[in-house]
């Protein structure tokens, strides 16, 4: 965004990507004009709309750490079922999540493996 701002002739007043009236915005139908524009320049022939990157941007929050109820306020969702619907957590992210209990048990902690002990105990039983 930066190199677009210093390359534009009419410097931006109020939003990022003004239109043609300083401190205007673009309509929704420039907007998609010049995704669409943007798309084609790029050469990607997948069938998206405009609509993806808001989906993108609060798909993407979370691997950044965002708060699931921070993306809802972002997104403007009365309820929190809205915005779950456009997250998508990566299984590869899953696997690194790490229990409390696992970090007792690598410190050699008698507590901890105690702890896991009877975890396991009750996960294997199927009572947990």
């Amino acid at each position: 965004m930066i190199s677009y701002y210093k390359k534009s002739k009419a410097k931006p007043v109020k939003y990022v990507f003004e239109s043609s009236t300083p401190g205007s915005q673009y309509t929704i139908r420039s907007a998609q004009a010049i995704f669409q524009q943007a798309k084609a320049k790029a050469g990607i022939k997948k069938e998206i709309g405009f609509h993806s990157l808001r989906h993108s941007f609060a798909t993407h929050l979370p691997e950044k750490g965002t708060d699931v109820k921070y993306i809802q306020e972002l997104l403007g969702h009365f309820s929190i079922k809205t915005t779950i619907r456009y997250l998508h957590v990566a299984k590869e992210k899953l696997v690194v999540i790490e229990s409390p209990l696992d970090s007792l048990w690598k410190g050699g902690n008698r507590l901890g493996w105690m702890i896991n002990a009877i975890v396991n105990t009750k996960n294997a039983m199927g009572r947990y």
